[in-house]
């Protein structure tokens, strides 16, 4: 008879085999935990690591828009450039070997000259340099690719491919290429790189048409082999990269061309230390012409000061000066406060306001002088009596309707917005009657200039004609901003205007047989919170022919060295570039 198993073997063995079922039910569970987390939560993860080894994922990009003149003209387009790369696991030869094969296919530095360029010596050394480049980045004998060289011509790339040498390559891509060189450079702008290395569009119309102009990225996911091969009947999905819009500006080709080429002769005749100027439709407020120096050349943006990017038409501001004159006899008969026959009684000398003595520019004084007189003299003190005459808070709000408060909208983005007081007291408003004391760009005294050529009507000054993608075409047409002045007084001042011309300090200038309005303008440069005795800005803006226009253009000189007088200096380069206006534009005279 066999004895019985004593209790406590029983309770060991019975506590071993609780302890082993407990034990693979944790595993059990722990595996599916594991499993819920790699198959849930991290599925997507797992997927696209697989889906990495076996596929390949390129991106593609649009091409960026054209832009051009609105004769039709390119003014900016693309051209292909070429990286070169190399993937050393492929070589047939030595690295030394492909090293000194390429050095002979480098280009020369672009600003080198062209005898230093060619010099046996020079070529030497700049071939020493690039294979002591190219042995470097192909020194790891691991690396699977590297780029050698960006942006080579499709004439290297050619030359080089006829080498037939086994592991390298090129990638493709896409540099703005300027036909007109630095032509409209400071309105067209350039194109670089952000922070993250993407293109991007700076000043001008690249800057501010960059989201319109920029072409959209595509994706092409192709299956792939063991050895990073495509697989001929693999899957294979394209996502379709977008080019960007193309823009036609109102810029006419010619006239830029002509306006530029003035600039610069006149930056040379009167010694000026920058020149700018722009002509405009008076009518619909497109810009003609927009120009100003120093300039730079957007292919070769990062070789140039960054101080030449900047448009100084919309972005420099200044105090305009007598040109600003035109606005204030504007405002006085508009007003109903004065007329041109109005007779000044206060013009017998300097005026005294808060404590301060204004005189007028040459210290002349004309007793009981009419305000149309006041403006062929340019008289301060006349100005004064009109602002008197329309009183400190109406005057403040002829310079806000014509803008000076705020942008004028103009589509380039580097516009600037000139401070504009919050209080005015009675100086302010005295000397801002004659353009001092108060700071505006060139593009809104041009649009107050516009706005009395148009009839009283300020439009929306703008340099884009048109936007295309593939067949859809938007044209963007005037915009009239508000009615600044009404049309009598927009042909009473124009009248004025057109004697300040005639017979204005610069009237020995003015082309005979066309009715011509404008007025000069000389602003002393205040510098450390004086006025600089030396240092002017010489402008002149006006429009033509005065009883029907067809252009208004300012022009404008910063400290010109010849003389500091408009008068003298922007007011001739204005009628030298009207002379050859009136030709292209076929004005005939009367």
């Amino acid at each position: 008879m066999k004895k019985p198993i004593p209790y406590i073997e029983d309770h060991a063995w019975h506590q071993r085999v609780v302890f082993i079922r407990f034990s693979f039910s944790a595993i059990f569970i722990l595996l599916l935990v594991r499993l819920f987390y790699w198959q849930i939560l991290q599925s997507d993860k797992l997927q696209a690591a697989a889906e990495s080894q076996y596929t390949s994922v390129k991106k593609t990009t649009g091409s960026r828009g054209n832009i051009y003149s609105s004769d039709g003209h390119l003014l900016v387009t693309n051209r292909d450039v070429y990286t070169l790369f190399a993937e050393p696991k492929k070589f047939t030869q030595t690295r030394e070997q492909i090293a000194s094969l390429l050095t002979s296919f480098m280009p020369v530095d672009e600003n080198v000259s062209t005898e230093l360029a060619t010099s046996s010596a020079y070529l030497e050394q700049t071939q020493g340099e690039w294979k002591t480049t190219f042995l470097k980045r192909l020194e790891d004998p691991s690396l699977q690719w590297v780029s050698l060289k960006r942006k080579l011509p499709r004439e290297i790339k050619g030359m080089i491919d006829q080498l037939a040498l086994s592991g390298l390559g090129f990638d493709r891509e896409e540099v703005r290429y300027y036909p007109e060189a630095s032509m409209a450079a400071n309105v067209l702008g350039f194109v670089g790189r952000d922070e993250r290395d993407h293109e991007q569009g700076y000043f001008g119309i690249e800057g501010y048409y960059d989201r319109e102009l920029r072409g959209q990225e595509g994706v092409v996911t192709q299956e792939k082999d063991a050895l990073g091969l495509p697989i001929a009947i693999g899957g294979y999905d394209v996502i379709g990269s977008r080019d960007g819009r193309d823009i036609t500006l109102t810029i006419r080709r010619d006239l830029q061309f002509l306006l530029e080429e003035k600039l610069k002769e006149g930056m040379v005749r009167y010694g000026s230390k920058t020149a700018e100027a722009a002509i405009m439709d008076p009518k619909t407020g497109a810009i003609l012409a927009m120009a100003s120096f120093p300039s730079y050349d957007p292919a070769k943006y990062y070789t140039f000061d960054p101080q030449t990017y900047k448009n100084l038409f919309v972005q420099d501001v200044y105090e305009p000066g007598s040109t600003l004159k035109i606005l204030t006899v504007s405002a006085g008969i508009d007003a109903g406060a004065v007329s041109p026959d109005t007779q000044c009684d206060r013009c017998t000398g300097p005026r005294v306001i808060s404590g301060y003595t204004i005189k007028t520019w040459n210290e002349k004084y004309y007793p009981n002088t009419t305000i149309a007189d006041g403006l062929v003299h340019s008289d301060n003190t006349a100005m004064i009596f009109v602002t008197d005459k329309v009183g400190k808070e109406k005057f403040v709000e002829y310079l806000r309707s014509f803008g000076l408060e705020t942008k004028t909208g103009i589509d380039l983005q580097e516009e600037a917005t000139p401070p504009f007081r919050k209080e005015w007291k009675d100086i302010d408003v005295a000397t801002a009657s004659f353009g001092q004391g108060i700071v505006v760009t060139g593009i809104q005294m041009l649009s107050t200039a516009q706005a009395i050529a148009n009839k009283g009507l300020m439009m929306r000054p703008f340099l884009t004609q048109s936007v295309k993608q593939g067949d859809r075409m938007i044209t963007i047409d005037p915009r009239p901003l508000r009615q600044v002045i009404s049309q009598d007084t927009a042909d009473k001042v124009t009248l004025m205007m057109e004697a300040a011309a005639q017979h204005g300090d610069a009237k020995w200038a003015t082309p005979k047989g066309y009715r011509i309005a404008g007025k000069t303008g000389t602003a002393q440069v205040a510098v450390s919170g004086h006025y600089d005795d030396e240092k002017t800005v010489a402008s002149f803006v006006g429009f033509a022919p005065a009883d029907d226009p067809k252009f208004v253009m300012l022009v404008k000189l910063r400290e010109p060295t010849s003389s500091p007088w408009g008068s003298e200096t922007a007011a001739p380069l204005w009628f030298s570039i009207a002379r050859d206006l009136f030709i292209r534009m076929k004005i005939a005279p009367k």
